[in-house]
């Protein structure tokens, strides 16, 4: 049943051990760590494809029961007995290697296999189409399998984030499509079995693992160079853009050398509208309600690589218009005193950036832009945070927190406060906030936003409920809340 094969050249990128198998029969799978976004988007497939699904996770959430009513067999906290019927223990890169569930699995000669194996042996069960890049994966994934949905395909998907429009991260179908999000972070877009991609972009991440940006770039180069089918890349990146030079392979941007050019774009007050040229010749016009030209080259890829595969560029842009969004993708959470609440997953510089330039785009009529960013993992601030000196240029007043773990270990030094002086000193008279502290932060905003203000919430940890928070402080604090 099991092959095992030797780790890449690019070590800690990749995972631990590697176990090739195949989901050709029904499986019992246990997922360690299933209430994560990826294991739990990954356990709703495998049950709905038939297979006997289990996990554990150290505490009780709300997509838990979701996994549930999929037939999935949640278990909370770790406990060996839990693996003891399994045919295979699944992990992620974030599980420690020595939790109790792998070491028993090890010890009774259950196969334990990263979360990238399943994805791959999903991915060989049907013609899988990835979407990959540092920013835009989640999104352009999305509008992917809407598109392809509404041309009559019925994929199956397995996205980073809820799609607004089908509430949910995964499905299985057994259509012979299947939108899966090819992430770089742990090696695992060079996993999978592709029958084409789009690539969005590539920027400087996960340095921790791979070490420096040549041996992120060389990632990129292996991954579209393995996928057997058309590869269209956004080429408004130039680390992209170089890559697509040297390779025959379709394009996309605002670029005048760009196959599928997107021209005449219009900002709306809740979105943009554009066109799209193939070989100087308009095949689209797109409503999209989604703000920024970062969405805008997210929807042209998505466009692009559906026309490859033969959808008709009106049934791709009508799809587009109708486009609900993604969970924590510029998602209004509510209005406290004429103060709005928007929470983003942005967490990168360029995601930052490219948000808060959208607001500034749109015809919204806020009359402040109010920053509040939660800075994430210890080593990727101990690598980057000087880049983040511009990416708040947008904002009227900036809000940085302290750094939000995501499992990574403190280091001397490294905190927020290095995001705030990189903000200051190329920009000195910015006002920059420093709030480590959640309570004082609560306290800060309460006496901060005014009518007409606009709360942009951004990062990847626990900042995705700082509009609840203020919303329930309102609650018990009343008008008092928001001056």
């Amino acid at each position: 049943m099991s092959t095992l094969s030797s780790p890449h050249p690019l070590g800690e990128v990749f995972p631990r051990e590697r176990v090739v198998w195949e989901l050709d029969e029904r499986r019992r799978v246990h997922l360690v760590g299933v209430g994560g976004p990826g294991m739990s988007a990954i356990a709703i497939a495998l049950a709905e494809m038939g297979h006997i699904v289990s996990g554990s996770d150290i505490r009780e959430r709300q997509i838990l029961d979701r996994l549930r009513a999929s037939g999935v067999e949640v278990h909370i906290g770790h406990n060996r007995q839990h693996v003891h019927d399994a045919d295979v223990v699944t992990y992620s890169t974030a599980i420690p290697s020595d939790i109790n569930e792998l070491d028993e699995a090890r010890k009774r000669g259950i196969p334990t296999v990263h979360r990238s194996e399943v994805l791959g042996a999903l991915c060989r069960q049907t013609n899988a189409y990835g979407v990959a890049g540092t920013h835009g994966k989640t999104t352009t994934s999305s509008m992917l399998m809407l598109i392809l949905s509404a041309a009559g395909r019925e994929p199956g998907f397995v996205i980073g984030g809820d799609v607004a429009d089908v509430g949910t991260g995964a499905r299985w179908s057994d259509s012979g499509s299947f939108v899966v999000e090819a992430d770089e972070s742990d090696g695992t877009h060079l996993r999978l079995p592709l029958a084409g991609t789009v690539l969005t972009n590539i920027d400087v991440d996960h340095l921790d693992n791979y070490g420096t940006f040549d041996a992120i770039v060389e990632g990129f180069e292996r991954y579209v160079d393995a996928v057997d089918g058309p590869v269209v890349v956004g080429i408004d990146c130039d680390v992209a853009g170089r890559l697509a030079a040297t390779r025959a392979v379709v394009t996309f941007g605002v670029a005048e050398k760009a196959d599928y050019r997107v021209v005449d774009i219009q900002p709306q007050r809740s979105g943009n509208t554009f066109a799209v040229e193939r070989r100087g010749e308009v095949i689209a016009r797109v409503e999209l309600p989604l703000r920024g030209l970062h969405n805008v080259l997210n929807a042209t890829g998505a466009l692009a690589f559906a026309v490859e595969l033969g959808v008709d560029p009106a049934v791709a842009a009508e799809s587009l218009g109708t486009f609900g969004g993604v969970a924590r993708r510029f998602d209004v959470r509510g209005i406290v005193d004429g103060a709005t609440l928007v929470d983003d997953y942005a967490h990168l510089p360029a995601e930052i950036e490219a948000v808060l330039a959208s607001t500034r785009e749109s015809v919204a009529d806020w009359s402040r832009v109010v920053a509040v960013f939660q800075p994430n993992r210890f080593n990727r601030m101990s690598e980057i945070s000087d880049q983040y000196a511009m990416s708040f240029r947008d904002a009227d007043v900036v809000v940085i927190t302290d750094i939000y773990s995501s499992g990574t270990q403190p280091i001397p030094g490294v905190t927020g406060k290095l995001v705030v002086n990189a903000v200051l000193e190329a920009r000195p008279h910015s006002r920059v906030v420093w709030m480590p502290k959640r309570d004082a932060l609560i306290t800060f905003l309460a006496s901060e936003l005014r009518p007409g203000d606009l709360c942009l919430s951004m990062g990847c940890g626990d900042i995705a409920t700082l509009p609840d928070e203020i919303l329930m402080a309102r609650g018990v604090r009343g008008e008092s809340v928001v001056q």
